[in-house]
């Protein structure tokens, strides 16, 4: 047994080190510098206040502009290049940009429209870089939507390139020269998105399980040899290790301290990836009240201009319904927001409690609420991470109201009290996934998180000696083949 355990050990680590040692490098680089993504708030800052005098057809009419089968999940009024713009969420992540003056419906964005697009948003100089449907940073599924995409780079110091969607024109992702030249060695490594987007794309998810798997494997048995060769007693070399080759000594002992925290990681880093779908626990998703076109109400420019006379400078406006209730939600530039409801001058802050959570309620008829909370402080479940992170882009605003449901699943959801969104839905998987991966993998606990840079310091000297051991791990697999040959 012994015999089987050190081979496996052995020919795993001839296959998988060099990647491992990749992981430990590319996740370090993480930690400072995130996959580009374009976060909300980016997103409202680079827009323009929208003009009340010069604003804009009545909802009923833009939408008029849309196939008569169609099915409206959400409405926006925003601007791209400068003028106003109504853009239809339809259903299977679709969109449709309709002009906000004239209510013709944009059929398909140009390389000047791009451009024009991009520099609205970043008013420097700017040349077209081509059309791409998929490339290194624009691999997330929620760009689906928006496929064909027009790069177009950015004069500025930070060299940004911007991403234009192919179908509303609205810019959906920005990346920095600095973004993209160290994503390179990190997140294009750490995922493995070299198989990303070619011919091998379609087994990317199996690779990487499996691939997570076999090296979990691989420190685990790791961690069995490394004890059973462990001496109380020195060997007769002096040492508790038999190794005298400084390489393998090295790795004998490195791998006894770090072996835990090596399989702890790679193991999360497999749950990251829901293997199996061992996370989904078959919990109903909340019910959204389906859009309707106001039948009566203010008009757009009536709309900002009793924004603008309450002190209120919207830069976006979304129709949302709560319950029965339906609502006009108003965003500017810094993030803040104003609710108002359609025919009438009263823009307010946040939502009735009471009326938040029967609305709620309402999201998952088959269950019951059993308890109400509303919640001032980020917790175990409920926080917030830095704007680079992997979940940087994820709102999470305070307070919000949590809700707890007596279904099987236990489901749990928080409600903006701002805008009615379910900014988190939680079940009984999850919360264990947030243990698995959240908590083992990128170490998302407050007490740490506060503490920068204690946290910090830990993940970069547990990285450092990942990194050693599989280093050393490649020197004695290419030493056994050399000698194999």
């Amino acid at each position: 047994m012994k015999r089987y355990l050190y081979l496996a050990h052995r020919w795993l680590g001839i296959l998988l080190c060099v990647v491992m040692a990749l992981w430990f490098l590319s996740g370090v680089v993480m930690m400072y510098v995130g996959y580009p993504k374009l976060t909300a708030q980016e997103h409202l800052q680079n827009l323009p206040v929208l003009d009340d005098a010069a604003c804009c057809l009545p909802v009923a009419d833009a939408l008029a502009a849309l196939p008569p089968a169609s099915v409206v999940r959400g409405l926006r009024l925003t601007s791209i290049a400068g003028a106003p713009v109504y853009v239809a969420t339809l259903d299977k992540n679709r969109f449709a940009a309709i002009d906000g003056r004239s209510g013709a419906r944009l059929d398909a964005v140009d390389a000047a429209l791009a451009v024009k697009s991009a520099q609205a948003f970043l008013p420097v100089a700017a040349s077209h870089a081509g059309q791409v449907d998929e490339d290194a940073w624009t691999h997330s599924r929620a760009l689906d939507g928006h496929r064909p995409l027009h790069k177009v780079d950015m004069h500025d110091d930070a060299r940004t390139r911007l991403y234009v969607s192919g179908v509303t024109g609205e810019v959906v992702r920005d990346a920095t020269q600095t973004e993209r030249i160290w994503n390179w060695i990190g997140a294009w490594l750490h995922w493995l998105y070299p198989l990303r987007g070619g011919w091998v794309d379609a087994w990317w998810s199996g690779i990487v399980i499996y691939g997570s798997l076999a090296a979990t494997l691989l420190g685990l048995t790791g961690i069995w040899a490394g004890c059973l060769r462990w001496r109380w007693r020195p060997y007769a070399n002096g040492s508790h290790s038999p190794y005298r080759a400084p390489w393998a000594r090295w790795h004998h002992w490195l791998g006894l301290v770090f072996g835990g925290l090596i399989v702890t990681w790679i193991a999360s880093g497999l749950f990251s990836m829901n293997p199996w779908r061992i996370f989904d626990a078959g919990a109903a998703r909340p019910q959204r009240p389906a859009f309707l076109v106001p039948a009566d109400g203010m008009t757009p420019g009536a709309l900002l201009a009793c924004l603008r006379q309450a002190g209120f400078a919207a830069s976006e406006l979304e129709w949302t319904r709560l319950a029965d209730a339906p609502f006009i939600l108003a965003r500017d530039a810094g993030g803040g927001s104003r609710l108002l409801p359609p025919a009438e001058c009263a823009p307010f802050a946040a939502l009735d409690l009471a009326g938040l959570q029967a609305a709620g309620a309402a999201m998952l008829p088959t269950a019951r609420v059993s308890d109400a909370f509303v919640q001032q402080a980020y917790d175990w479940h409920y926080y917030a991470r830095a704007a680079h992170t992997m979940g940087g882009n994820q709102n999470r605003p305070l307070p919000v109201l949590r809700l707890q449901f007596d279904d099987a699943a236990q489901t749990w959801l928080y409600l903006d009290p701002r805008s009615g969104a379910v900014v988190l839905r939680l079940d009984s998987h999850t919360r264990v996934k947030r243990c698995l991966f959240a908590l083992l993998h990128s170490w998302d606990w407050l007490p740490l998180l506060e503490r920068r840079p204690l946290w910090d310091v830990l993940l970069v000297l547990g990285s450092l000696g990942g990194f050693a051991v599989s280093v050393s791990g490649v020197v004695l697999g290419w030493r056994r083949l050399r000698r194999q040959r």
